[in-house]
Formats: structure tokens, sequence, C-alpha cells
């Protein structure tokens, strides 16, 4: 009998889920909230953990981590069980090496479905182990990359870092697209350039973003330059390699699509709000979305030109220059030479 682990914190969801798995001759251990369930997987070790996002002491987020990086759970496949439906909920569960996810209210036959397909993938992953053992495959399946957590912790641990000073080149637009970054650390902007030579940035890129992914099937250059906006450090893949990895690992190539559709999605954001924004709103949004991409300390000055800035909200530098003076005599900002230091963010984020 194959052994379900249910972690919960409303009781008649954990009473009654419990219920249908026990007459489907499941054997099913609960627990009420994270920190037990923990517990309870350790002592266990349950065939299949299904677990709610939103509970106390520790959250779904916080259980799947700790199992994952204990070497006695981190091979039970995981399931996600929340009323969280947001589209990037559910990423960031897969991205942190979810197996499934499924929302509430559910169908009883889709929970049964979810955990019958987590429990043959674990069987035939085993005839694989087995296999492997007799010399008769070259891939154990602990070597498989599941999440694109996995893909850049592989990044990390085989590759070596490259260092860029600020406004050093990555790559030029045009050059041959040979490989693929991931930012260790640091922040870098990619831009095209018009006939006059006026940059457009078209993306900013922090730590633990990948940039520079072009078509696998076509040789086609980089669209855009590159440049590091800080001190960065990168570690670059070539994309035959980056193109093995994905054909060898299908889930990864899947939440692959899924964070380059996001970042295409999110593009198109912008491009409507340059399009259709006041230039107060352009002026704000772009100062809080470089504030984002570089995880900024209120306490911290925003190093980055105003040139820069200008070029990310699409209007001109001396507009944007006299939008941020205004912003300042609003007391909404303070200037500090090049640097910006945001005093009431709250406000910044209220403008139209």
């Amino acid at each position: 009998m194959k052994k379900i682990l249910f972690i919960e914190d409303d009781t008649v969801v954990r009473e009654n889920t419990a219920e249908l798995l026990e007459l489907a001759n499941y054997s099913v251990i609960t627990a009420p909230n994270g920190k037990i369930g923990i517990s309870k997987a350790k002592k266990h070790i349950p065939d299949v953990i299904i677990c709610d996002i939103m509970m106390p002491e520790l959250n779904g987020y916080a259980v799947l981590q700790i199992l994952a990086k204990e070497e006695a759970t981190k091979h039970i496949p995981f399931i996600f069980l929340s009323a969280k439906t947001e589209r990037h909920d559910i990423r960031k569960g897969m991205n942190l090496g979810a197996d499934d996810y499924i929302t509430k209210p559910f169908d009883e036959s889709e929970l049964f479905s979810a955990i019958e397909s987590r429990l043959a993938k674990v069987a035939i992953l085993e005839e694989i182990r087995e296999e492997g053992e007799d010399g008769n495959t070259l891939k154990e399946p602990e070597e498989q990359l599941k999440t694109l957590d996995h893909l850049k912790n592989y990044f990390t641990n085989s590759l070596e870092k490259h260092t860029f000073n600020p406004g050093e080149i990555i790559y030029h637009e045009g050059s041959n697209s040979n490989f693929v970054f991931l930012i260790h650390t640091g922040v870098v902007k990619t831009y095209k350039s018009d006939k006059q030579g006026k940059e457009l940035i078209t993306a900013l890129y922090k730590e633990n973003d990948f940039f520079g992914i072009t078509s696998f099937t076509h040789n086609i250059p980089y669209q855009e330059t590159a440049t590091a906006i800080e001190s960065t450090k990168i570690l670059k893949l070539t994309k035959s390699e980056l193109k093995t990895i994905l054909q060898n690992n299908h889930e990864v190539t899947l939440q692959l699509i899924d964070h380059l559709s996001d970042n295409v999605s999110e593009i198109k954001e912008n491009l409507l709000e340059m399009a259709y924004s006041s230039v107060r709103k352009k002026t704000a949004n772009t100062i809080l979305q470089f504030t984002e991409k570089i995880n900024y300390n209120p306490n911290e000055n925003i190093h980055i030109s105003r040139s820069d800035l200008a070029s990310i909200a699409g209007i001109a530098t001396e507009t944007f220059i006299r939008t941020i003076y205004d912003f300042k005599k609003e007391g909404i900002i303070d200037l500090e030479g090049r640097n910006i230091k945001i005093l009431n963010i709250d406000k910044l984020k209220k403008i139209n």
C-alpha cells in the first residue's frame, strides 16, 4: 500500500481528503502545518507528499525547500494543493521543484490522476536506476534536471565566472550568438541603437536571470547589445551544450518556455505603458522597475545614469531630468550627484 503524507491546516479539507485517499487504498499520514509535516516526512518517508501553501508555522514553499535538501526526502514526489491560482504562484512552486500543482476546489479524479502519474514516474525512474546498475544506461535519475533552479545550479557549479566592469560590453548586437548567460551577481542592460547612435534599452537583468537566449535551430545573431551596469559576474554556457541539456531534460525545457513567455508578456506591458502613460508615470515606474531589478535597499542610493533611465522610460533625457527634479521638490526622492534615493516609495507608486 502506497503511503501519502497530506499537509493541510484546514481541518475539514484535511479530514475529507484523507478519507478520500484511504477509500482509494492509500495509507494516509496527515499534518496540520508545515513544521509537523517536515517531521512526519522524515519519520515515515512517504511515497508522495501533498502540501498546502498558506499554512502557519511554515508555508508550503518552505516545506519543499527544506525537504529538497534532505537526502532521505529529496526524491519524494511533491504536489502543491492550494487556493492560490495566480500564474506567478504556480510558477514559483514549480521552479522550487514541485512535481505538480492542484488548485482548490479540486475534482477527486484530478487529485488521483496527479498522484498516480507521480507514482508511475517514480516506478519508471526506479527501473532506469536498476538498468543503470546493470550497465545498460548512462544516466542516473539523480543527474536529471527537473527545474530552472536545477539548471541555474548547474551553471553555478560547473562554469567559470567572468567579471565585467561597469560599462563593459558582454556582447554586441549582430555578433554570433554562441553563448547563453546567467548573472551570478550584478546588473546587465540590453539595448539597441538607432542610426543616430541613440540607445533604446530593451531589458534589465539582475542576479539569477538568464539572458542572451536566441534560436536553437537557426543561426541568428544577438539582436541587441549587452552591457554591465555595475560590477557583474556572469556564467556562460555554449548554446549547443544548453540545447543538449534541454533535449535530455524536458521538464526544464517546458519551464524555460514558460519563463520566456512571461518575459515577453512583461515586455508587452512595458511597451503599452511607454505608449500611453504620462511622463510622470513613466518616470516613476522606471525608477521602481530598476529598484526591483537590483533588490534595492531603501537606505541606499540607486546608481544608474539619467540617460539609461530615460531610455527605459522611453522619454527624452532632458524630460526625464526635469521630472525627477519635480519629484525631488515634492519630497518623493532625493538627488545626490548622479544618484537617486527614494524617500517615499508609496507616493512614487501612486503617481499617475
